[in-house]
């Protein structure tokens, strides 16, 4: 007797089905790597998103619920394992596992223990995405990014690190909330590598185009009342 998947749909198709062609794969389901996941999903970036972590409970819970809502969502598949074939086919990997900053801590003393984390994980993404483009968020952001793309054999532009993106996020919402405005509104740039030793470009600050070093000619520097710099260690500091 036919099933009621049966008689309500006739397949046309019984040969193998294609891979995706967009599918984005998430390494490690911690708060970072979900906020990745939900951000890929709200955008309609991917056909198929795959998601891998360690922690097989906290993964698996993480998966049913971003399959439970799924009826909001237009990406057709959400999966997720322990082990890397999950992962195959992938156009991109977002790597976001790792051990995380103790207190106190530099991010340069994370290098060692994330690198021995590496060495286990980047070689499987290879081998079972070729073709992927990885992008490293994990810290210490800027040398791993380097160590993956050494671990990956990969040409250097498929390897790409988040880099001070998120140093400058954070130094354009705090500038603009001393202003007064939104982040939007303002203009401005932390460069270098990511965390301590990041550099902000006072120079190129600015309002709709009004340079705030025209302004404050001191900004950013020891004589400047306003102690403008304040701003740029507290996005160290975060």
């Amino acid at each position: 007797m036919a099933s009621v998947l049966q008689k309500l749909i006739t397949p046309l198709w019984s040969g193998p089905l294609e891979p995706p062609r967009n599918k984005v794969t998430v390494v490690g389901v911690g708060q970072v790597g979900m906020a990745c996941a939900v951000s890929v999903l709200l955008r309609e970036l991917a056909d198929e998103l795959a998601l891998v972590d360690v922690v097989e409970d906290k993964l698996k819970g993480e998966m049913m619920d971003l399959q439970h809502g799924s009826l909001f969502l237009k990406t057709p598949k959400i999966v997720s394992g322990k082990d890397y074939s999950v992962t195959a086919n992938s156009r991109i990997v977002v790597v976001t596992a790792g051990v995380r900053q103790q207190e106190g801590e530099s991010r340069l003393n994370l290098v060692q223990r994330n690198v021995n984390i590496f060495k286990h994980i980047i070689p499987q993404i290879v081998r079972y995405s070729p073709n992927c483009i990885l992008i490293v968020v994990s810290n210490p952001v800027d040398v791993l990014t380097y160590v993956t793309w050494k671990l990956s054999g990969l040409p250097k532009h498929r390897v790409i690190g988040s880099g001070t993106n998120l140093d400058s996020a954070r130094f354009r919402y705090l500038m603009a909330e001393r202003l007064g405005i939104h982040p939007s509104s303002f203009n401005g740039w932390i460069l270098g590598e990511h965390g301590d030793s990041s550099v902000p470009v006072w120079s190129g600050v600015n309002v709709a185009g009004v340079s705030l070093q025209g302004l404050n000619p001191d900004m950013g520097t020891d004589k400047d009342k306003e102690d403008w710099k304040s701003v740029h260690k507290m996005v160290v500091d975060r």
